[in-house]
């Protein structure tokens, strides 16, 4: 059977965020931001290995104690310069142990509040699927463009319109090729898409956010503690 391997991309400087290290590193609900999805990911029993891409130079992952995510937590030093060039470096590095055919689940580094449930949303959805997709949530509010001077140049239709998450989850041989043909993709979707291929959405919901601006880190560490007192 084709195992499940998680790939998180972690070799960012995090600059748009403004802070002293990366953002992936900062604290959040007493750990490095990075570590509750790797810990979601590492507790989950269908994923078979945690796959983290930190950059060659990173002096911060050896400074946290990460013994208690298990053994299935690998970190490699092999992080490039963007998104999709560490998503591919990291495909090369376990291309030596991995299959063809085994699921990669790509997941942002800071996306801290995924759950159990979303992952198992999104590997039933995709199991039997040919081509693969991703987690995401429908767009509800009004979309409007701006111009260079940030005035409404038009109000896009929304219908059919979702936001992108992550997991994004392809097969290990597709999204080296899409990422071969495509290097320069925000997401490995988008990749895909360019082969002429089309992802599944797989409706996620706004709890999996993306800590981006600095009031974000607020709204994930309320999810993360709504979430342990309910456990």
């Amino acid at each position: 059977m084709p195992r499940h391997i998680a790939l998180v991309p972690a070799a960012g400087s995090g600059s748009r965020f403004g802070a002293q290290m990366p953002k992936q590193y900062l604290p959040l609900a007493g750990r490095p931001l990075i570590h509750h999805a790797l810990a979601t990911l590492c507790a989950h029993p269908r994923i078979d290995r945690v796959v983290v891409v930190l950059a060659p130079e990173d002096l911060y992952w050896s400074g946290h104690d990460w013994s208690a995510l298990g053994s299935r937590l690998m970190p490699v030093h092999c992080g490039g310069a963007s998104r999709a060039a560490s998503v591919r470096n990291g495909l090369w590095e376990i291309a030596g142990w991995a299959r063809p055919d085994d699921w990669v689940l790509v997941h942002d580094a800071a996306r801290p509040c995924l759950s159990a449930g979303m992952l198992d949303a999104l590997i039933d959805a995709l199991d039997n699927d040919d081509t693969g997709g991703l987690l995401a949530q429908r767009v509800a509010d009004t979309l409007k463009r701006a111009d260079a001077a940030d005035r409404v140049e038009a109000t896009v239709p929304r219908d059919g319109m979702w936001q992108a998450q992550t997991p994004q989850m392809f097969r290990l041989a597709l999204l080296a090729d899409a990422l071969d043909r495509c290097p320069d993709v925000t997401d490995e979707a988008s990749a895909i898409e360019a082969l002429g291929l089309k992802p599944r959405l797989v409706a996620a919901d706004a709890a999996n956010l993306k800590v981006t601006w600095p009031e974000d880190m607020q709204l994930a560490e309320l999810i993360l503690r709504t979430r342990e007192n309910r456990t």
